[in-house]
């Protein structure tokens, strides 16, 4: 079981990896592509990756289930700054950890890192408003930066409408403004 479970994770994570790495290309970003989601490969990450793998959803989500959170999302969302999550701040007028606004660049890649899930978890059976269900089942429980947010819903609801070609074709052109 468990070199069952060593290899599908494995296998899980590079194939996410590379889905990520393409769409980065596509949207003229490939060294967000390249960084992507390394700190997977750690011990915090990679070891309950394989003890919590089902092949179907994250780890993380049975990390919680079992242990009450996920040490390894914790390890994760403080290192990749493609995750909402990284970005909250504590707040010295509200004294409280506040959502900040992302970075462009961030954004793109969490949308090219949501779709890229969708499609690994989904396999065939993904359609182009899958990432977007998924984003809004959660938006109203979500502590997100509310521009954030709004980027990140208008590029889903963009793949939903309009497909993959034409939102990569506007990430570029957002990217290239920004040079």
């Amino acid at each position: 079981m468990l070199i069952e479970n060593f290899f599908g994770h494995l296998r899980t994570v590079l194939q996410h990896r590379h889905q990520v790495m393409k769409h980065c290309i596509k949207a003229g970003i490939p060294m967000r592509g390249l960084l992507h989601d390394l700190s997977k490969f750690s011990p915090t990450e990679f070891i309950p990756g394989v003890i919590y793998f089902q092949g179907n959803r994250s780890p993380n989500e049975r990390e919680r289930e079992v242990d009450g959170f996920s040490k390894a999302w914790m390890h994760h969302k403080g290192r990749n700054r493609h995750h909402f999550e990284y970005w909250t701040d504590y707040n010295t007028k509200t004294k409280r950890l506040e959502p900040v606004k992302m970075p462009d660049i961030f954004i793109f890649e969490m949308f090219c890192d949501r779709v890229a899930a969708s499609k690994i978890y989904n396999k065939e059976k993904y359609n182009d408003a899958m990432p977007l269900d998924y984003f809004l089942r959660a938006k109203q429980k979500r502590m997100i930066e509310k521009t954030t947010s709004a980027k990140l819903e208008f590029l889903l609801t963009m793949l939903r409408d309009k497909g993959e070609d034409e939102v990569f074709r506007y990430i570029r052109r957002q990217v290239k403004k920004k040079r």
